[in-house]
């Protein structure tokens, strides 16, 4: 169905090819999961199936891509759109219509499909998706895992015969990650749809794929069994490095398979107390912000009722909950830039006082609570990389000067090259992957050392390794007394990163606790850890090896 025959690409600004000498055979019906660390050529790849490279995005292609007997030097993407359908990293910018019903039977109306086919795929995509309630909703007034699943649909609509998908469950709960990991695979075992996916939720997708993809770097392109593939990569999801760890063979990729391996490592472990999954002193002191009775509602809507919230300094807390739950709403409430209908943010500001990040100016906000939205870039808007970072060393009074800000560095550079190595100082915003891109606004975000950081989706195109990096950022930042709060759906991260989970819904909150307690409540927002060595209460990885490598004493919290 796909073949890459020596396929080499190379943009004319880059030192170095993004792809080089691929060859590469996709077969129909197949799932291929495409990993790699962010920024290693995953989007090239899969832009080069429709099209897309190079005939829009510029640079050369050597080669040839060959999609459905169709090669993709001879056919721009509106000739292979019957063919290809491609849901890209940002779903919002692909949208073109304003409602729900009518993104979905755009694609249709352009391929001239009959109007009583139109309707009955609409309503097919509709039902599959779990967007039947949304019919009639505007597209700006969804959330963003709700718009997620429209671009989805937009392209299921047409029934194409290969699906590219570019991290389609980043912006999803687990249980709507799961409905639509459900309906891929049913097109794939039902229909022989071919699919390509990026990932770096790993977790989430590994045991429904064929075959797996590595972009290893360098332009290189690895292709075999998830268990071959995975078991010597330098990027693999919680289960598979569980499995390393114990040394199990056949390497598990399914919750189920796991637990079956897991039996005698149950037996090792029990009895024994795992370390904290994320080392620290416990907070104390008074809270950095407190909210009281906050309420937010668009056009009459409620969409947080009521909430009450204190954030001490030191801790990290994670903000949880399906889709649409508030859970944005509330951190640009508590920010001070978006709406509050009722209730009273008070930040301490140092010196006894307190005051409302509403009521002062801007840049006195910044240094108060700090905001990274769910779409990072729409707060870049100048020409480079370099000229961003100026910017906010100019906002957070810098000058050039080394001025210490929690231990991350002494400028937007510094903190940017912890996040995100290698990011060239000419490259235009609007150029870098969704990972670069939520790194940059990061490392602009935190050169201003606000007393409470607020991270709306920070995880979302983040490969494990930036992950882990923003986990020592997340510390650093605690560690100097600093209030976090991590809105996500990313599970593995929660485990890690938060001492405290709050969860929503519909506006309320209805857990608040200590994550060891909340995450493992819930099946839907359990680790994977959790759920192999259920009953025993370890979360990570990491917590297994403490333990087996400590069996008793103070290493194994004995």
């Amino acid at each position: 169905m796909i073949t890459f025959d020596q396929v080499t690409v190379h943009y004319d600004d880059a030192s170095r090819p993004a792809l080089r000498e691929v060859d590469l055979t996709v077969e129909e019906g197949e799932l291929c999961l495409v990993v790699g660390h962010t920024g290693v050529g995953k989007s090239t790849l899969l832009g080069a199936v429709n099209g897309l490279v190079p005939h829009f995005t510029g640079g050369t292609l050597y080669g040839r891509v060959i999609v459905d007997g169709r090669d993709t030097a001879h056919h721009p993407p509106r000739e292979l759109a019957d063919v290809v359908g491609v849901v890209g990293q940002d779903p919002i910018d692909g949208f073109v219509t304003d409602t729900v019903e009518e993104e979905l039977a755009y694609t249709l109306e352009q391929l001239a499909v009959p109007a009583p086919t139109m309707r009955k795929r609409v309503e097919e995509t509709l039902d599959l998706l779990g967007l039947a309630d949304l019919r009639h909703r505007a597209l700006h007034e969804l959330s963003g895992g709700q718009q997620q699943r429209v671009a989805i649909g937009s392209v299921l609509t047409a029934h194409p015969r290969v699906l590219v998908l570019d991290e389609p469950t980043s912006a999803l709960d687990p249980t709507a990650a799961e409905e639509v990991l459900a309906a891929v695979t049913r097109l794939v075992h039902d229909l022989g749809v071919t699919v390509l996916m990026a990932e770096h939720r790993l977790e989430r997708v590994v045991q429904y794929a064929d075959r797996v993809i590595h972009l290893p770097g360098g332009g290189q392109v690895v292709s075999g069994l998830p268990a071959d593939i995975l078991r010597t990569s330098s990027i693999a999801p919680p289960i598979v490095e569980l499995g390393r760890a114990a040394d199990w063979s056949p390497l598990p990729l399914s919750i189920r398979d796991a637990r079956r391996a897991a039996t005698g490592l149950r037996t090792r472990l029990t009895g024994r107390t795992p370390l904290p999954a994320r080392s620290g002193p416990a907070p104390e002191g008074p809270a950095l912000l407190t909210a009281r009775g906050v309420t937010v509602s668009y056009q009459g809507v409620p969409a947080v009722r009521g909430v009450d919230l204190a954030l001490r300094g030191g801790e990290v807390t994670a903000l949880m909950g399906r889709n649409g739950s508030g859970k944005s709403s509330l951190l640009w409430a508590l920010q001070g830039s978006g709406p509050r209908r009722a209730g009273s943010v008070t930040v301490d500001t140092g010196a006894g006082s307190t005051s409302d990040p509403h009521a002062v100016s801007a840049s006195d906000a910044r240094r108060m609570v700090g905001l990274v939205p769910q779409t990072p870039a729409d707060l870049l808007y100048l020409e480079s990389v370099r000229q961003e970072l100026d910017q906010a060393d100019s906002e957070s009074g810098r000058g050039g000067t080394a001025v210490p800000t929690v231990g991350l560095g002494d400028s937007a550079r510094a903190i940017l090259d912890r996040l995100a190595p290698g990011i060239d100082d000419s490259t235009h915003p609007r150029d870098l992957s969704e990972g670069q891109k939520l790194a940059l606004v990061l490392a602009v975000q935190l050169s201003a050392a606000p007393r409470v950081l607020l991270l709306d989706e920070p995880t979302r195109g983040l490969d494990y390794r930036a992950k882990n990096q923003l986990i020592g950022m997340v510390d650093a930042l605690a560690a100097e007394g600093r209030a976090v709060v991590i809105s996500t759906h990313d599970v593995e991260f929660v485990a890690r990163a938060a001492d405290r989970v709050v969860v929503m819904a519909e506006g309320d909150i209805v857990a608040d606790g200590p994550t060891t307690e909340v995450i493992v409540a819930s099946p839907a927002f359990a680790p994977q850890t959790a759920k192999i060595l259920a009953p025993l209460p370890y979360l990570t990885v990491e917590q297994v090896v403490s333990g087996l490598d400590h069996p008793s004493g103070t290493g194994a919290g004995a």
